[in-house]
């Protein structure tokens, strides 16, 4: 039986264009023209995913996800324009419960079959998430323990408020599909002295990782930027790969790692876990390294986690028990790159663990 789909937006044009995608790849397909609508339909009717407008008039996408979170969890697959404040919202309805987001049909500037592919990709992977593991997050302040190695915290803090560039490890982190609540949680959980660089690479178009680093920079004392090209990578900064181009490290002459963006390539995914994963020992032992890959649809990160394992890197997957959607992380395991397979807050135990090491 086909899977049935929820289409809202107030924009016919929006409508038809993106129910027209959804129709020809074999789905049943209903229309609400706001967020009242979707609310009333969603009480009678059982749907497998619903794709959820922005900005629309009598009730609004953000206050839509919330009731239906409350009376009927639904998997939502935002629909955003590419403007910074509906980046904003973006992530708050991805707070509220919704669990990924695309981009309208009239905003894409790949080819239409490249853009009807991602959006089937989105739609697919949304439809693997469990109705019972929707949920609101809660957005409470973690407290931050301070980290202590050989040297005092003091000392610690004041290397990172230098900005030194001899990195001795490294952490990397992939996700996609249900990760951007995951790395903010990780984000909260850091102490203000962590010793080293965390390097994200989230599946997010180009006009969103901005906006995204700073969202993450105001939940912690630690310095989040989104990648620059030939920007230097230093001890206790978050760098959130650039959504535009590949994410991958090279070398200066005085030793110091910086960031490169590279282009897009035959890679589905841009930015690539694979390709930062794969760029890691041109810069670092891969034993001084701890390589994440987090929930989401497909094998990113595969290729490049089982090729750091073989040289040394500390390597783990979320487990199918908290990731959202459980493709990328079980590729890891399942082809052997992922040394170990955990929940979510086990993960976030070892990023802690490592920093202390």
């Amino acid at each position: 039986m086909a899977k049935a789909i929820l289409v809202v937006d107030d924009s016919a044009l929006i409508r038809k264009q993106l129910g027209g995608v959804l129709d020809k790849a074999g789905y049943d397909i209903g229309f609400a023209k706001n967020g009242a609508e979707a609310v009333d339909f969603v009480q009678n009717f059982d749907f497998d995913l619903i794709t959820m407008d922005i900005n629309m008039p009598v009730m609004d996408g953000l206050t839509a996800v919330r009731q239906i979170m409350k009376i009927k969890p639904t998997p939502i697959l935002m629909v955003s324009s590419l403007t910074s404040s509906d980046a904003d919202i973006t992530f708050d309805c991805l707070d509220a419960g919704a669990v990924d987001f695309i981009l309208k049909p009239g905003t894409i500037t790949l080819k239409v079959e490249q853009s009807e592919q991602e959006i089937l990709q989105k739609v697919k992977a949304s439809l693997l998430v469990p109705k019972n593991s929707l949920k609101i997050r809660k957005m409470a302040n973690i407290k931050k323990a301070q980290i202590s190695s050989g040297d005092s915290t003091k000392e610690i803090t004041t290397n990172i408020t230098k900005k030194t560039e001899h990195i001795k490890k490294l952490v990397v982190v992939g996700s996609s599909t249900g990760g951007p609540g995951l790395i903010e949680d990780i984000i909260k959980s850091l102490p203000s002295n962590y010793p080293y660089p965390v390097v994200v690479v989230q599946h997010m178009p180009d006009n969103f990782t901005a906006g995204f680093a700073k969202r993450l920079n105001n939940y912690t004392d630690l310095d989040v930027v989104e990648s620059k090209n030939g920007s230097i990578l230093y001890n206790g900064q978050i760098v959130i790969a650039f959504g535009g181009k590949h994410l991958i490290f090279a070398k200066k002459a005085s030793g110091a790692i910086i960031t490169r963006h590279k282009e897009k390539n035959h890679r589905f995914f841009t930015p690539s876990v694979d390709e930062i994963f794969l760029s890691v020992p041109k810069v670092i032992d891969p034993k001084n390294v701890l390589a994440v890959e987090l929930t989401g649809i497909g094998d990113d990160g595969a290729e490049g986690m089982l090729e750091l394992r073989k040289q040394g890197a500390y390597t783990i997957a979320e487990d199918e028990t908290t990731a959202v959607v459980y493709g990328m992380p079980k590729s890891c395991w399942e082809n052997g790159g992922a040394m170990k397979k955990m929940p979510f807050p086990k993960i976030v135990d070892e990023i802690l663990k490592f920093g202390r090491e």
